[in-house]
């Protein structure tokens, strides 16, 4: 069987976030890998909760993530951080998560980069994701019909195709974003990225791995 990379992600991750251009780099240099992006589905509230209740801590994380990975975060998202009591985000995984769903069919070969633009959208250009008008300048970019997306977001089935990769992510024994694992057969998964890890680092074990089959 071919190998298959599973990069499990989630769209409100920032860790995420600065490992996107890690992951971009990876899906230029490995062509041929096959490379499966799954929603892990971090933030999933019974009732929605403010984004009040997260911004202390993302505010005293987000310079560790920039230190680290080089990414910025966008003065539009870190609006929001600041002055958590005049926002009106409720942040949430599901909708990011069913359009990647969506998206994938479309585009399978190019999952990494939507993921990537997904998280651009929210990490610096302040777009609140679970707004429907947050994904309308994808929609241009991948030249996708707006009423075939919007018709889709609203679907059961896409909403069911999101968290069956919630409940794969946890079969996966994935505990943290970002999560790379490869594929080796049908049963066996190897482990290459659990947290930030850097492009060298990465490739080094992708290609141990791939030596492997």
């Amino acid at each position: 069987m071919d190998a298959t990379l599973y990069y499990c992600y989630d769209a409100y991750c920032g860790w995420c976030y600065g490992f996107s251009p890690v992951m971009q780099k990876i899906s230029e240099n490995y062509p041929s890998l096959n490379i499966e992006v799954l929603s892990g589905g971090m933030v999933l509230p019974e009732e929605p909760v403010p984004i009040s209740v997260t911004a202390g801590f993302i505010e005293k994380a987000y310079p560790t993530v920039e230190e680290h990975t080089g990414i910025r975060f966008g003065e539009d998202y870190l609006w929001h951080i600041k002055n958590p009591d005049l926002s009106d985000w409720f942040p949430n995984s599901e909708k990011p998560a069913i359009a990647l769903c969506i998206f994938k069919e479309f585009y399978p070969n190019r999952q990494v980069a939507f993921a990537a633009d997904l998280q651009y959208a929210l990490h610096y250009e302040g777009r609140d994701l679970t707004d429907d008008e947050a994904y309308r300048h994808l929609l241009e970019k991948y030249s996708i019909q707006p009423e075939l997306f919007y018709t889709r977001l609203k679907s059961e089935e896409y909403k069911e195709q999101a968290y069956y990769e919630f409940q794969l992510c946890k079969q996966l024994q994935v505990t943290g974003y970002p999560c790379v694992l490869m594929q080796n057969s049908e049963t066996k998964f190897t482990l290459l990225a659990r947290g930030f890890t850097d492009y060298k680092t990465l490739s080094a074990r992708l290609e141990a791995a791939l030596k492997e089959i």
